[in-house]
């Protein structure tokens, strides 16, 4: 049984406060993909799809989320506060998979959500939540399994 610390309430708690947000933009954009208000919450208001791609992209991401990143955080979180070695390695492949899309947001989407958004909104949420969570959540889940 792992230890429930104050750490890993604080890297539960902003993985809230980074993935609800996540949620609810994913669910509008599987629920109305070609509505104004998933344009409006991923690309920004007024924004446009670029071309046929940018659309397909967002909306297989919107899957993606919902179907593999979302439930395994919940998973990892319930079973992490549950005291069980799984949560930690949950976490863990949820933090790498949280890098690995905050790398490809940055290729992908920097020069347009950045413009739309502004630096601190981007360094912050937009880009910036997911790289932190993700390397939070892998660090303090290395030192819980290694205690």
């Amino acid at each position: 049984m792992i230890e429930t610390t104050l750490v890993t309430w604080i890297i539960a708690i902003f993985g809230v406060i980074t993935f609800l947000p996540l949620l609810g933009a994913q669910i509008v954009m599987i629920f109305q993909p070609n509505g104004q208000k998933a344009k409006d919450l991923l690309i920004g208001k007024g924004e446009d799809w670029r071309d046929k791609t940018h659309f397909r992209s967002a909306l297989a991401f919107a899957w993606a989320d919902i179907i593999v990143i979302l439930p395994l955080y919940v998973l990892g979180t319930i079973l992490a506060f549950n005291g069980q070695l799984w949560g930690y390695v949950i976490w863990i492949s949820v933090g790498f998979l949280s890098i690995y899309f905050s790398i490809i947001f940055w290729v992908f989407e920097k020069e347009y959500t950045y413009k739309s958004v502004g630096w601190i909104a981007y360094f912050t949420y937009f880009w910036g939540f997911f790289l932190y969570w993700g390397l939070g959540a892998i660090i303090h889940s290395v030192l819980q399994m290694s205690n």
